[in-house]
């Protein structure tokens, strides 16, 4: 497989493009933003940003071959990195307004917070804790404060696959990973030096 050495922001319709690309430029990446697939199964590494409903992002995939294109580079081990609802679309469905296939990447769900009297969305700062060793928490200490805007999370069937869990009326993963793919649910471009580290290190991969 031919690789480019810069990131390429993948983009669907429904990303906050422009500052995640602004923020991996900051910490020295190289990243391009494309809706072509032929360009994700070229890349060297996968930013897969996501603001929005989770069925309509994947059919915004399916519609252009994105879809397909991704879990291809996946499957040939391109480091992937899925932010917010990019990592909700890592995992095999979500109960968000119903039922939908995800990507299937991470096996699992995404569930909505359910708890009397927790204002959702989750939004603010907030500690991201019980961090696994992985090349992308080195130099982060577990504690952390990261940014988050979210209304679900992700539940991993194989606890191994949960990398990071943060409160927020119960305890839910943060950060997943299987092989290559990993995924944050806070916003490392919104989350000042953490973010910023954490990027360099998905870059280092």
């Amino acid at each position: 497989m031919a690789v480019e050495a810069e990131t390429l922001i993948v983009d669907y319709g429904m990303g906050n493009l422009r500052s995640v690309e602004k923020a991996l430029s900051a910490v020295g990446g190289r990243p391009r933003v494309s809706a072509d697939p032929d360009a994700v199964r070229r890349a060297g590494r996968l930013i897969l940003p996501g603001v929005g409903a989770f069925g309509d992002a994947m059919g915004n995939l399916g519609r252009t071959g994105m879809d397909e294109a991704l879990r291809e580079a996946a499957r040939d081990g391109v480091p992937l990195l899925g932010l917010c609802l990019g990592l909700q679309l890592l995992f095999t469905h979500s109960e968000e307004f119903g039922s939908h296939l995800g990507l299937g990447l991470i096996p699992g769900k995404v569930r909505a917070f359910r708890a009397p009297g927790l204002r959702v969305p989750h939004i603010g700062w907030n500690q991201v804790e019980d961090l696994r060793p992985d090349h992308l928490f080195r130099g982060i200490a577990g504690g952390s404060y990261f940014y988050f805007v979210h209304s679900l999370y992700v539940e991993p069937d194989r606890g191994e696959h949960v990398l990071a869990r943060t409160t927020y009326g119960h305890a839910f993963c943060s950060v997943a990973g299987r092989d290559n793919v990993r995924g944050a649910q806070f916003h490392p471009e919104k989350s000042q030096d953490n973010g910023k580290r954490l990027l360099e290190n998905f870059l280092a991969l």
